[in-house]
């Protein structure tokens, strides 16, 4: 453990941004298994809702320093595969 005040204090910030960050990268995930449920189900309309849903949050998460913004771009595109797949 460390001695020093700040170091304790940014252990106990890394922490809380561990956890934060965890949380939106399981969203992320669960994000986009709903656009491949509602693609594997046929419908449409809500595989687009699904897509725009999960387009923002990983434009979110990219912005927050989350996950890298090429992973984002990575991940978006995935998305737009799978969409267009229903097509």
């Amino acid at each position: 453990m460390a001695n020093i005040k700040s170091q304790k204090k940014r252990i106990r910030t890394n922490e809380k941004a561990r956890i934060r960050n965890r949380a939106v990268r399981s969203e992320l995930k669960t994000l986009i298994k709903n656009v491949q449920a509602a693609v594997e189900e046929g419908n449409a309309e809500a595989a687009k809702t699904a897509a725009a849903r999960a387009y923002k949050r990983l434009d979110q998460a990219a912005a927050k320093g989350i996950i890298h913004k090429n992973q984002a771009a990575n991940r978006k595109s995935g998305v737009a595969r799978i969409v267009k797949g229903l097509n």
